[in-house]
């Protein structure tokens, strides 16, 4: 694998669940992770990133798992404090994941750039796979309701994803500053999977960023994502009502149509095989196979099988071109 650079975009439970599968595979030397950051937000004065600190607590084995979010064996005393002082609480911070947004919010007043902190925070947890931001710059995911515009973790956690959605915008997004570190890991890279995660909200938000989705679509890698719906449906998140707002069908082809200018290959779940004649139809790779991911085995399984067949498949292609 000394040869072989893959790179893992990620947000949400899908996205860490397809990044701890590539950890636990054969190919976890080879893999970086370009995680969302457009869901963070402040709470209580403190600065909080709730996708990347999944991520590192789904690497470091500290991830509730029957949730899917924030730290194992968690209490919150704090939380029972500032609600009895009357303040808003809905935003659920466990003790222990305060002192991470702690550390975060007081090296940031300090002028260290959010990848020097999650770098730190990643260490601290044993976290072994890199985790790279696309842009050390605040950018904010926001949806459009009846109601006016509310920040994604409103929408998301306070109203629990039930306003429709008219409009999504990734505020800041375009004036910020692609970071060195994740364009250089596009331009170097062999495979970019795409995780499992929304495409509006997460993948969308780090596409956001400038010369990132220019980086992928220039870089010469294999581009493979995999879908976050079976059957139509998500198995956790609003991707379905997020891609209908962008006007895309709630299937394979919505998600095809969310990166149809760089994806050379589409995993879908053996639920949805009927759509796999129409997407080859559209010139993509597609691999049929169950997707469910709940233990360390599928995950393992899935993202191995997911590199396995796009290795195959660019090979391949490489092979046809040089005959040709």
């Amino acid at each position: 694998m000394a040869d072989l650079t893959i790179t893992l975009l990620a947000g949400g439970v899908g996205g860490a669940k397809a990044a701890e599968g590539l950890a636990a595979s054969q190919y976890a030397s080879a893999t970086s992770i370009i995680g969302n950051i457009a869901d963070d937000d402040e709470f209580h004065g403190l600065w909080v990133s709730p996708d990347i600190d999944t991520l590192i607590y789904s690497l470091g084995d500290q991830i509730d798992r029957v949730q899917g979010w924030g730290r194992k064996n968690e209490t919150h005393q704090v939380l029972k404090e500032l609600n009895a002082l009357g303040q808003n609480t809905w935003m659920t911070l466990g003790d222990l994941d305060l002192a991470t947004h702690i550390y975060r919010t007081s090296q940031k007043a300090k002028g260290v750039s959010a990848s020097e902190v999650t770098t730190a925070l990643a260490k601290r947890h044993g976290v072994s796979v890199p985790i790279l931001l696309p842009t050390n710059d605040v950018v904010q995911t926001r949806v459009k309701t009846p109601a006016g515009w509310l920040s994604f973790q409103e929408f998301f956690v306070r109203e629990h994803c039930q306003p429709e959605v008219l409009d999504i915008e990734y505020k800041g997004a375009s004036d910020a500053v692609a970071t060195p570190e994740a364009l250089a890991q596009i331009t170097h890279s062999d495979i970019i999977v795409i995780a499992p995660s929304n495409p509006i909200v997460s993948i969308g938000a780090i596409l956001a960023v400038p010369e990132i989705q220019q980086a992928i679509e220039s870089s010469g890698a294999y581009v493979i994502a995999v879908s976050p719906l079976i059957g139509g449906k998500t198995i956790k998140g609003p991707a379905d009502k997020m891609l209908e707002s962008a006007g895309k069908s709630i299937d394979s082809n919505g998600i095809y149509a969310s990166y149809a200018s760089f994806l050379d290959a589409l995993v879908i779940d053996t639920v949805d095989q009927e759509e796999a004649t129409g997407l080859e139809q559209k010139g993509l790779d597609v691999l049929v196979t169950p997707t469910l991911m709940k233990t360390t085995e599928e995950k393992s399984d899935l993202l191995s099988s997911v590199v396995q067949f796009a290795l195959t498949q660019s090979l391949s292609k490489q092979g046809a071109r040089r005959a040709s």
